[in-house]
């Protein structure tokens, strides 16, 4: 079988500092939006209270990002074993609040910003190409609580001047960025990406639509900032992607699909990658009942000049869509993104996420098709509740079965013509569910012992897919065409 996957192609694994790091409060870091969120199933349902009102109420709630899987203090054990299973690429993320603690002040926390020198440096040790990503669902509380999160312009500012700092500091040794961790969640849920909560007026879609042109501009003034530290610097844009179906021909169920696929997977990185809000903007407005963001002068000339180099997305499922009511009430996949309804031609995690490889090549070539920008894979995975067996050893089938197909239609899709540089699987290491809040729902190679309830050793161990992701590796993945 012909070989796809260019040399250099950056295999690797991915987390995110809020899910991971811990500390939340060590060396000068201030709280998150995330260190606020409470764990459990009930997670978005407390979120979405009007009551809530980011009180890090410890007496009420249990909050498992403080601790994560404390990656703060034992990176480097974990950095080794990513090195073993031969890591070309580390995506992680950055907390903001680390480096701001409360995200307003005029200068940075060096010991912060001395943690991700040494996080760095640990990677490129043994060859490791740092993938950093700035905001990674943690805005400082404090501008959350007091600025009311991303609906204000002062937020522009705060970002540029985050930016800059970290830029200047780690741009020399790392090329690879991205800005805004998965920016179109913000319409369905933008208590994570722009830090609105009801209270704060997230029900409101007037403030989504106007927190998102604040975080193109500053999107915009990052790519600015890390174009003139050096030349070769890539710094992307990053967001969840679903291709949306119809559940059937009918035409109003295509056109369903067609806007749903244009409000979700298309409005944010049309905005980003082409430089120019799109010609649909008017209708999606109308569809949303918001008003059109208010926009400062230059806003415009800024986001059409410094647009992104590639584009880094999520992809976990594809969506199905029904609005002519061929659906039953029970069809509703309730795991998924968006309300849709459940495809009946596709299985689904314990999670209710529906599993569709070739979902995957679907959206690379439509991202593909679409913009002509190099793509990256830079989160996708299984959600499972791992087993450890009495001799230690975790036998996690289930999620070599879905890397294996969706790298096979990752192949099929660079043989479309996609030109795809790197796949980094989400949670490479177990840590905290961005979605719950639970440790049981694990994605990783290395298993982290930890239970929901914070009880465990958080002792690492090898699980069956750490030797098989290794191998994938080593042949820049001939193993898995091979089969």
């Amino acid at each position: 079988m012909e070989m796809s996957f260019k040399e250099g192609f950056l295999w690797g694994g991915a987390t995110a500092a809020n899910q991971c790091e811990g500390a939340f409060d060590a060396d000068g870091k201030g709280p998150s939006v995330a260190d606020a969120m409470p764990g459990g199933r009930q997670r978005f349902v407390i979120l979405n209270s009007e009551e809530f009102d980011w009180t890090l109420d410890k007496d009420k709630y249990r909050y498992p990002n403080h601790l994560g899987i404390d990656h703060y203090h034992r990176y480097k054990e974990d950095i080794a074993l990513f090195a073993e299973m031969g890591f070309k690429a580390y995506r992680f993320s950055i907390a903001w609040s680390r480096i701001f603690p409360l995200g307003d002040e005029e200068s940075p926390n060096e010991k912060g910003l001395a943690f991700y020198d040494a996080l760095i440096d640990e990677c490129l040790k043994y060859g490791i190409e740092p993938v950093v990503t700035m905001s990674h669902y943690e805005m400082p509380l404090h501008l959350a609580k007091v600025y009311g999160g991303w609906k204000n312009r002062q937020i522009v500012a705060f970002f540029e001047r985050y930016a800059k700092a970290v830029l200047e500091r780690f741009a020399s040794k790392v090329k690879y960025w991205m800005t805004f961790n998965e920016i179109n969640s913000g319409l369905e849920s933008p208590v994570l990406s722009q830090g609105l909560i009801p209270l704060t007026g997230a029900d409101d879609f007037t403030n989504r639509f106007q927190a998102w042109h604040h975080q193109f501009v500053a999107s915009a003034l990052a790519v600015k900032i890390g174009h003139e530290l050096r030349e070769d610097i890539q710094i992307g844009c990053m967001q969840i992607y679903a291709p949306f179906y119809p559940l059937d021909a009918h035409p109003e169920n295509q056109l369903s699909s067609q806007f749903k696929e244009r409000a979700f997977d298309y409005f944010t990185s049309d905005v980003q990658v082409r430089g120019a809000y799109p010609t649909y903007t008017k209708r999606l407005l109308q569809e949303y009942g918001a008003k059109a963001p208010v926009m400062e002068a230059g806003d415009l000339e800024l986001i059409k000049q410094y647009t992104v180099d590639y584009i880094g997305f999520s992809y976990y499922m594809s969506m199905a869509t029904d609005v002519v009511g061929g659906a039953g009430e029970t069809d509703f996949a309730s795991g998924n993104l968006m309300n849709g309804v459940r495809n009946p031609f596709l299985k689904a995690s314990e999670w209710g996420w529906q599993i569709d490889p070739i979902g995957l090549r679907i959206s690379l070539n439509d991202l593909w098709d679409r913009y002509q920008v190099p793509l990256f894979i830079v989160e996708n995975g299984l959600g499972a509740n791992d087993v450890k067996e009495a001799d230690g050893t975790v036998n996690d089938d289930y999620r070599i079965d879905y890397l294996k197909e969706h790298i096979r239609e990752m192949h099929e899709a660079v043989l479309d013509g996609v030109d795809l540089i790197g796949y980094t699987p989400w949670g490479c290491i177990d840590l905290v569910s961005a979605s719950t809040g639970e440790m049981s729902k694990r994605y990783g190679f290395i298993y982290v012992d930890l239970d929901d309830e914070g009880n465990g050793t958080l002792d690492r161990s090898k699980k069956k897919s750490f030797d098989w992701y290794k191998a994938v590796i080593a042949t820049n993945g001939e193993n898995i065409l091979a089969d």
